[in-house]
């Protein structure tokens, strides 16, 4: 007899060895609980093909080529990822709806002797989930939105502070973009939307709402991701502390924080051509000048006083934020920073 299959709605990730996602290497990338490993029973393209089988031949038909490739996509797995688990190894297992691809697995797992538990109705169940908790935990947090003009380092000053710690929520790290015209970050794309949301999700979940919440001021969207609307609306309605210092500092650190740009130019190009139905050819043109010049804190003074400025002096316009305190940043190095945000912890201490 083999060892139990249990189906459960909730979890604890710390009582398993392992949570597997069996779904598809593209499913998964689109998003998958926190921590997960993708061992999938079927990769896209056999997923593709029983799919078609299914509906164009016939359910049998797809049902028996389907077992045979998920049979042997555990084998493979049991003999790679898994070779070196012993007896005693305990797993999460799900897939979409908790059905069969979870289930075939979980019968293996099971004959091997592995206690195997399933999430009921797989990654349905964990996405209502965490759409719940977008809709919710927001509601119940204190947040003190940190606002200023483009380049006064609030994102590092947010770090500095969770590293003397704060309770911080960075939106641009979770989106992987620093949320502005040149924000792309070097390092890879923006997460699809639903796997932002998941870490989001578990951000807010480590929280606690006795404590205040710092953030930065954000658009609704970080690049192309959609900020959830209560996280939206409670940043809105929360009090704010400003940013400042002087334009030559701006400059400066922006010069600074943007070198993988002033490396490789060509990667404005197409921010540049985008920016025109905006501001018109005259004004990027101008800016185009003081690339090809190397002018480069030319260019930040330049599209700061163009652009960001006056943006950001007619959405503070706009909107009626509640202001508890201004704080410096000066020469944005990291001294100045580190005393930013002691300035920050100072308003709202942490504990």
């Amino acid at each position: 007899m083999g060892a139990p299959i249990k189906r459960v709605e909730s979890w604890t990730a710390s009582d398993y060895d392992m949570i597997i996602d069996v779904r598809s290497p593209a499913e998964f990338a689109d998003d998958h609980l926190p921590g997960a490993v993708n061992l999938p029973v079927l990769d896209d393209d056999e997923r593709a093909e029983i799919g078609t089988m299914y509906k164009k031949i016939s359910p049998f038909a797809a049902k028996r080529a389907g077992a045979a490739l998920i049979a042997g996509n555990i084998a493979r797995h049991i003999g790679s990822t898994l070779k070196d688990t012993d007896r005693n190894f305990r797993p999460l297992v799900y897939c979409w709806r908790g059905g069969q691809r979870s289930g075939a697995m979980a019968r293996v797992f099971s004959e091997i002797g592995w206690q195997t538990d399933l999430v009921d109705n797989g990654y349905k169940r964990y996405r209502k989930q965490v759409l719940d908790g977008l809709d919710t935990l927001p509601q119940h947090l204190d947040f003190v939105v940190l606002r200023g003009r483009t380049g006064l380092a609030k994102t590092h000053i947010l770090q500095a502070a969770q590293a003397k710690g704060a309770q911080v929520i960075n939106l641009e790290a979770l989106a992987n973009h620093r949320g502005s015209l040149l924000g792309s970050e070097p390092n890879g794309e923006q997460p699809p939307q639903r796997l932002f949301e998941s870490k989001l999700h578990a951000a807010l979940c480590r929280l606690d709402a006795e404590r205040p919440v710092f953030i930065e001021a954000e658009s609704n969207k970080v690049g192309q991701i959609h900020i959830p609307a209560a996280l939206w609306a409670a940043m809105r309605r929360a009090v704010s502390v400003v940013a400042n210092t002087k334009i030559e500092n701006r400059v400066a650190f922006l010069c600074r924080d943007y070198a993988h740009i002033i490396a490789e130019p060509a990667r404005l190009d197409p921010l540049l051509d985008w920016v025109i139905t905006r501001l018109g050819h005259d004004i990027v043109d101008g800016w185009r000048q003081l690339i090809a010049a190397g002018d480069w804190p030319g260019f930040v003074r330049a599209v700061l006083d163009d652009h960001y400025d006056p943006a950001y002096d007619k959405s503070a316009a706009r909107r009626n934020h509640e202001i508890i305190a201004t704080i410096d940043a000066g020469k944005l190095d990291a001294a100045a920073i580190d005393g930013a945000a002691d300035q920050l912890l100072a308003l709202r201490p942490a504990g």
